[in-house]
C-alpha cells in the first residue's frame, strides 16, 4: 500500500439520527475528546451517520471507505456491526466495534464492549482466592444470562477445587422469591452466588436471598458490569443484603476525570459507554502517529502489551476478542472502593 499523504483518515460510525442519537452523539464528542488530548494531528476523524440501522451503517461504511478511511470505529450494535463486518473486511479495513456481543469478534473486527467473561473470570478468581470453592450462579434466561453462566463454567475448573451450581429463571418473572429460595436452600449451601442482574432487579434477588436464609454475612454476593456505573454503585449500596458484594470493573480513576472533564466541556454527563469511544480514537491516534505507511497492520493492532485506557489496560486479541485488566470492586453504603486493584500488566495473573 503507498504512503498515505496527509492525515490518516478513520470512520467514527455512529447513530446521529433516530432513538440513539443522544448516546451516538455522545461517542462522536468523545472520540473528538481523544483525538485534542492525543495531539492527533496525524489522523482525521470521518463521522458518518449509521442511523441506527443496519443499513444505515452499511452505507455510512461504504461512504468512509470510498473517502478513504483506514479504519472504522464504532458501530454501536450488534446488528450494525454484522452489516458492517462484510464490507470492511473486503476493503482489507478493521473494525473497533462497540458492540458488546462476542459473536461479531473476528475476522479484523474487534469487539470494544464490555462483555462478561473478563469480569466473572476476574472476580471469580478474587473470591476462589479469599477461601471460596461452591458458587452458584442465578441468572435469567437471556442471551446475557447465557454469557454469564458459561463464563463461570468455563472459569470454574481453573479455580482449584470449585465448583459452579446452575439456577435459571424466566427473565420477565416479577417475583424473584422462587428462584432465590432454590438457591437459599441448596444443600451444600453456596459460599457465593453470582448474580447476572443489575440495577432493582439485582436488590430485588439480593432482597429474596436474605429473605431465604442467605445472609451476606456467610454468603458473598458477586455481580458483573451491569453493576459498572456510578449511580448503579449508589443505589446497589442503599440495600443491606448487597453491601460488600465484589464485582470486576475498570478501575474508576481515569474514567472519573474523563466524566468531570466531559461535563465541562459538553455541559452534560457521558453515558457509561463513552470511554469506549475515547480509547478506540486513542489506540488509532497512537498507531498513526508511529505506524508508518500501514499504521493499522493487525501486528500493531494485537500488541500483547496492550493499551493504557480509560477503562484500563487492555489488549485486542487475534480472535477479536478485547482483554482487560480488571480491578475488583465492593458495593459500600457510600458507593464502591476498590478492594483488589487492577493488574498492571498481562504478565501478573495466572502465575
Amino acid at each position: 500500500m503507498p504512503e498515505a499523504q496527509g492525515p490518516v483518515k478513520v470512520a467514527v460510525l455512529v447513530p446521529l439520527s433516530g432513538q440513539a442519537a443522544p448516546v451516538g452523539q455522545a461517542m462522536l464528542d468523545a472520540a473528538q475528546m481523544a483525538l485534542f488530548d492525543m495531539a492527533g494531528d496525524q489522523l482525521q476523524l470521518l463521522p458518518r451517520d449509521t442511523k441506527g440501522t443496519p443499513n444505515g451503517a452499511a452505507d455510512a461504511a461504504r461512504q468512509a471507505l470510498a473517502e478513504g478511511a483506514r479504519l472504522i470505529i464504532g458501530p454501536l450494535f450488534a446488528a450494525d456491526v454484522a452489516a458492517v463486518r462484510p464490507i470492511a473486511r473486503n476493503a482489507g479495513v478493521d473494525v473497533l466495534a462497540f458492540t458488546n456481543d462476542s459473536s461479531q469478534a473476528g475476522d479484523g473486527t474487534y469487539v470494544m464492549g464490555f462483555v462478561p467473561g473478563d469480569q466473572v473470570g476476574r472476580v471469580a478468581g478474587f473470591a476462589r482466592s479469599q477461601g471460596v470453592t461452591r458458587f452458584t450462579v442465578l441468572a435469567p434466561r437471556s442471551p446475557y444470562g447465557d454469557a454469564v453462566v458459561g463464563a463461570m463454567q468455563s472459569i470454574a475448573p481453573t479455580l482449584g477445587g470449585a465448583t459452579a451450581q446452575v439456577e435459571r429463571y424466566d427473565p420477565a418473572v416479577t417475583d424473584l422469591t422462587q428462584p432465590a429460595r432454590q438457591v437459599a436452600q441448596a444443600a451444600p449451601a453456596p459460599q457465593a452466588v453470582l448474580l447476572a442482574e443489575g440495577g432493582q432487579r439485582a436488590q430485588g434477588i439480593a432482597q429474596a436471598l436474605a429473605a431465604g436464609g442467605l445472609q451476606p454475612q456467610q454468603v458473598k454476593l458477586l455481580g458483573t458490569g451491569l453493576w459498572d456505573d456510578t449511580s448503579q454503585a449508589q443505589v446497589l449500596g442503599q440495600e443491606p443484603a448487597l453491601v460488600g458484594a465484589w464485582y470486576a470493573a475498570p478501575a474508576p480513576q481515569n474514567r472519573a476525570r474523563f466524566e468531570s472533564q466531559f461535563e465541562q466541556v459538553y455541559g452534560r454527563k457521558p453515558p457509561r459507554i463513552a470511554t469506549l469511544a475515547y480509547d478506540a480514537t486513542s489506540i488509532a491516534a497512537v498507531l498513526a502517529r508511529t505506524g508508518g505507511p500501514v499504521p493499522f497492520d493487525r501486528m500493531a493492532m494485537t500488541n500483547p502489551n496492550g493499551f493504557e485506557g480509560l477503562d484500563g489496560l487492555f489488549r485486542l486479541r487475534a480472535d477479536g476478542q478485547v482483554e482487560r485488566r480488571l480491578a475488583v470492586m465492593e458495593i459500600t453504603p457510600a458507593g464502591a472502593r476498590v478492594v483488589d486493584p487492577a493488574p498492571p500488566t498481562f504478565e501478573t495473573l495466572g502465575q
